[in-house]
């Protein structure tokens, strides 16, 4: 499911031409993934704390693999374009929020369950425009062929989802919910969690989907964006195993990466420098890919009982929220200069750092 999302991304530059996109429609046709998957995220999670896990993942699985069909003819229609990559994060939504929960109640603790989620989803992500940057680069049909690829995993992905036993006892009737939190909690998701969760998708967002667009590098573009793309989101997949070694240093370090990438792709944006670019690319892919694996943990420890899929949807709700990044990227640039958005991004980024190391000290574990 994770790498269907990123299939499109190398292809943006393709549909730029074919299409005649400006790059804050381009950066919007990326975003417009998060619109259809928070309120996935939101209707799905609930559902599957009372209806069970695989009542809401299995049938999704089987719908994005539709949706990958679907977007065979986006190189032809806007609306086509438009209309895959929402139905893309509808889907992925709900299955990344019920998926998470079905790992972590198959796995033997939140810590170990939390670390698998992560390092699954970050795989993917990596693996998705990878192999449709090569593709597309080298290969003949490179608007068709990367799809097919990805409609193949899902086959073999749902093949393997169908031998896991349900973790849930479906209910039937009203339910008594509990609540999502306890009060004492509130003040750690708000500013804690939550900016953290932002964190996850905006540090790697920004470097694949808007950099690419605005900065002229000497690299074969497509090429360079899928590569781009699988190094930052692959370094995400390698980091969020760390998270064993950095225990509660986590999430400050998490940040501390991505203030540090933000603040090399400035210098490779005003540079043009592909490897500058590189280099910064995963630093924000390993910051993402710890943000990620620190803040399943946590949630999974500040769930109250039978609110799981619940209060992972308020997480990845929240992490999608950093898909508006590069947007916001795009069109302050067109008005200044890309770097004044990066260095922007930098500033708030030590400041989170700042407060989740205040919180790591005060004795949060993630």
């Amino acid at each position: 499911m994770a790498a269907g999302t990123n299939v499109p991304t190398p292809l943006l530059l393709i549909y730029r031409d074919t299409l005649g996109l400006s790059p804050d429609v381009l950066t919007a046709v990326f975003g417009v993934y998060a619109a259809g998957l928070v309120p996935a995220l939101f209707l799905a999670g609930p559902a599957s704390d009372r209806f069970g896990r695989r009542r809401i993942v299995l049938p999704l699985v089987v719908l994005s693999g539709l949706t990958s069909l679907l977007l065979i003819a986006a190189d032809s229609s806007l609306l086509v374009l438009f209309t895959g990559r929402f139905l893309q994060g509808a889907v992925s939504g709900a299955v990344f929020g019920v998926g998470t929960a079905w790992v972590t109640e198959l796995s033997t603790n939140p810590f170990t369950g939390g670390r698998r989620a992560a390092v699954a989803m970050t795989a993917g992500f990596s693996l998705g425009p990878l192999m449709s940057g090569l593709l597309a680069q080298y290969v003949a049909a490179p608007t068709t062929l990367p799809y097919l690829v990805h409609i193949a995993l899902v086959v073999a992905g749902l093949a393997a989802a169908l031998t896991l036993p349900e973790t849930v006892t479906p209910t039937v009737g009203p339910r008594t919910t509990g609540p999502l939190l306890r009060p004492g909690d509130r003040t750690t998701v708000l500013t804690v969690l939550a900016p953290l969760a932002v964190c996850v998708y905006a540090f790697p967002a920004v470097v694949i989907a808007a950099v690419p667009l605005l900065v002229r590098t000497s690299a074969p573009p497509v090429l360079f964006l899928g590569v781009l793309a699988g190094l930052t989101l692959g370094a995400g997949a390698l980091a969020a195993p760390l998270q064993q070694r950095l225990a509660r240093r986590t999430a400050p370090v998490a940040a501390g990466l991505g203030a540090a990438g933000y603040a090399l792709t400035t210098v490779g944006a005003a540079s043009g420098s592909a490897p500058v670019l590189l280099v910064a690319a995963l630093m924000l892919g390993a910051g993402g890919g710890l943000a990620l694996a620190s803040g399943l943990t946590l949630t999974a420890r500040l769930a109250q009982p039978g609110r799981r899929g619940a209060l992972n949807a308020v997480f990845l709700g929240s992490a999608y929220l950093g898909f508006a990044a590069p947007y916001v990227t795009a069109v302050t640039a067109e008005a200044t200069t890309i770097e004044v958005p990066l260095a922007v991004f930098t500033a708030l980024t030590l400041l989170l750092c700042a407060r989740l190391t205040l919180a790591t000290r005060r004795g949060l574990h993630w």
